[in-house]
């Protein structure tokens, strides 16, 4: 994947859109956003694009792909606690903390806009519209891991039926989804990172989903079979997404 296949117009009419998603924009605000400087980069899976313990100068937004954010453990493992598609900005936080506690990687091929601090500070001094919509951005961030952390309790099945749920939810409300399909590159080891799981137990727990013909998850890919009894099984509820509001 090449950089110049993405130009200033899609990632900035990108921002625009996600940025709108979250706030009402006058025309001042839009235009505002359109005159931000940013630089392209894209990334291979596994490929981290901030490291915990950094202290970066810029924001990432995610132009197309997607990254994970996770922690590093003592013992050298992780502990995914949220992925991120297209249209998110995952490490908005940066602006305000020096240092990253975590870090992002690639989780497949990932194509990314890299928006340096200083210039997106001014503007959302400037313009408190574009401030608050990036606030309630972060804001429903907190709400998708406090969820991560209610997960916990739910049964196997039921955690992994969680989880792909909100990521097809959330890919669906972004345009993502191709006949009941959505992207999801990670592996049984990174879902079982993700949910507190062993490998084994990720393996019988799509092995149930699949008998009872809810999903299929096979190569990257996320199909939705029978999207009610999933989000049964899930005890799925949007409300903390929200994207209604």
């Amino acid at each position: 994947m090449n950089t110049t296949e993405f130009g200033n117009l899609d990632a900035l009419e990108l921002l625009v859109a996600r940025t709108g998603y979250h706030g009402a924009l006058t025309a001042a605000d839009k235009a505002a956003i359109r005159s931000l400087p940013f630089r392209l980069k894209t990334i291979d899976p596994g490929q981290d694009v901030v490291r915990q313990g950094d202290h970066p100068n810029v924001s990432v937004f995610i132009i197309s792909g997607m990254l994970a954010r996770y922690h590093t453990l003592p013992s050298g493992d992780r502990q995914y606690l949220s992925f991120h598609i297209a249209g998110d900005l995952p490490d908005v936080q940066s602006l305000f903390l020096k240092v990253m506690d975590h870090s992002l990687c690639g989780l497949g091929p990932s194509s990314l806009a890299l928006f340096p601090h200083a210039p997106l500070k001014k503007l959302l001094h400037r313009r408190p519209s574009i401030c608050f919509a990036l606030w309630r951005l972060t804001l429903t961030d907190a709400a998708i891991f406090r969820q991560a952390i209610t997960n916990n309790s739910r049964s196997h099945v039921a955690r992994l039926a969680h989880l792909f749920c909100e990521q097809y939810f959330r890919a669906r409300e972004n345009g993502l989804t191709t006949a009941d399909s959505c992207y999801f590159p990670v592996n049984q080891s990174q879902l079982g990172q993700a949910l507190g799981m062993s490998h084994i137990s990720v393996n019988r727990a799509l092995q149930r989903l699949r008998k009872l013909k809810l999903c299929e998850f096979r190569q990257g890919t996320l199909t939705v079979l029978d999207w009610p009894g999933l989000v049964r099984v899930a005890g799925f509820d949007p409300l903390y997404l929200h994207v209604a509001e």
